[in-house]
């Protein structure tokens, strides 16, 4: 019998980990995170993306050593050591500062350069945009939501006309979220159990349980490049037991994820990183998923209303855990300043419906920050949302002319979308060049002298 995950003190294993835990000394300073958001100062945040180095890592004593974490068939948390070996992808660091790296990753569907950002087409479409005018703008992966697409068009549906890919006509990569974050965007919907997540479908209000292997069946129906593992997710804000309950939930689950993966050798299984805020259960959590030998890595439970000093520590640690050898996936993060840094950090991949979503309420994504095209000062303003972008929007369009349009009609929010999209992914092959040639430093101190430095969206 297990004993209850709080009696008394900590766990005994919560106590084993502490020391290794010790990060906000070692990994990430004591305040440079702080400094970053507190002012307008370009200091703090230059010094956080250039002059922040790895720490080196230690030899290993090949003799004598103890045995590894969580050895033997089920740990005192219930929780097994299951190792994989199949991939279905290749990942090459071509250039590197720092912890910064510019990667290839090579998927069944695509081959990928790294830092990468990936728009959010939940049910196989982003809202407003061709795939035609995904692959002009360089879209190098579109994430799909398990949940979503099992309730509509269903992933039997999917797998008759030969997966995802064939039914929406997209030849790059796809990458299919669990169904986890539902837990946090349904919850009212939602009753979380050891066996799996009860959902009331939005659709016909009929319960649906997603297991962890009901996940993968669906995602392996769907037949993504990179699907992900089902994991217990809770918002940032929640403490207490709740937090190392689903840590350790989500250890149990990605177990019976891989047991469950029927196509390892075209699909690659992704292992979610959680534990909030709590350093020493984001160790646990992150040195439990390395054991297990997976394809790649996410973080995940971030961007839900914590405050930066304590999302960049998080991410700080979770970067510095993971290999280095394997593609680092930070969820749910779109803006571009995250971005920037969390790359800065050594990620590599990043989701977010932000570029699309403001898209939509009129806002365009420019070097200083953001436009908003419904303010009345853009109604007689006839230059281009941003005389530096070579994106067809801004080569054909004015901002009078998308003033009209965001006020009354659907067009414009489909030209945003598309000049937004265009931004983040410009972003993303920046970060790539920058590092690869070298110029990193120079590109992150352009880069945030003009977003750091304009914090209001810029008028006429």
């Amino acid at each position: 019998m297990l004993p209850p995950l709080h009696s008394g003190t900590r766990s005994r294993q919560v106590g084993k980990e502490r020391a290794n835990a010790l990060w906000n000394r070692n990994i990430v300073g004591q305040s440079g995170v702080v400094r970053m958001f507190r002012g307008t100062s370009l200091q703090a945040p230059i010094t956080w993306c250039l002059c922040f180095k790895p720490k080196p890592k230690p030899k290993t004593n090949t003799t004598n050593m103890l045995p590894p974490l969580h050895s033997g068939t089920r740990s005192r948390q219930g929780y097994s050591t299951t190792v994989t070996n199949a991939m279905a992808l290749v990942f090459e660091v071509l250039g590197r500062f720092n912890r910064a790296r510019a990667a290839r990753l090579t998927l069944p569907h695509h081959v990928c350069q790294t830092p990468l950002f990936m728009p959010v087409g939940t049910q196989g479409t982003i809202k407003g945009l061709t795939n035609s005018q995904l692959e002009d703008i360089g879209c190098q992966i579109i994430l799909g939501n398990t949940y979503h697409l099992a309730l509509r068009p269903t992933s039997e549906l999917l797998d008759e006309v030969g997966g995802l890919h064939n039914f929406m006509n997209w030849q790059r990569g796809l990458l299919t979220d669990s169904g986890g974050f539902q837990m946090v965007s349904l919850l009212h919907l939602a009753d979380i159990t050891e066996k799996g997540v009860t959902f009331q479908s939005p659709v016909d209000g009929k319960p649906m349980l997603l297991t962890p292997e009901e996940s993968i069946q669906i995602q392996n129906r769907i037949g993504a490049d990179i699907i992900m593992a089902l994991d217990d997710v809770v918002k940032t804000t929640i403490t207490g037991p709740r937090v190392e309950e689903a840590m350790y939930r989500t250890l149990r689950w990605i177990d019976r994820c891989i047991a469950a993966h029927k196509r390892p050798h075209d699909q690659n299984l992704f292992g979610i990183v959680q534990g909030g805020l709590d350093p020493i259960l984001r160790d646990i959590c992150a040195k439990g998923l390395v054991d297990r030998n997976l394809p790649g890595y996410a973080i995940g439970g971030l961007s839900g209303g914590e405050d930066k000093n304590s999302f960049w520590r998080v991410v700080a640690q979770c970067t510095a855990a993971l290999p280095e050898d394997k593609p680092r996936y930070v969820m749910g993060v779109g803006y571009p300043l995250d971005i920037v840094v969390c790359s800065a950090l050594g990620a590599d991949m990043y989701d977010c419906v932000y570029p699309t979503r403001t898209a939509r309420f009129g806002t365009a994504l420019i070097p200083e920050g953001v436009l908003k095209l419904k303010h009345k000062a853009m109604a007689e303003d006839t230059r281009p949302i941003d005389p530096t972008c070579p994106c067809m929007v801004c080569k054909n369009y004015t901002r009078a002319y998308i003033h009209c349009l965001v006020t009354k009609d659907a067009m414009g929010s489909q030209l945003l979308s598309y000049h937004n999209l265009y931004y983040m992914l410009q972003l993303s092959r920046n970060l790539h060049s920058s590092i690869v040639e070298g110029r990193f430093p120079e590109f992150v101190c352009d880069f945030l002298h003009k977003m750091v430095c304009s914090r209001k969206s810029p008028g006429p």
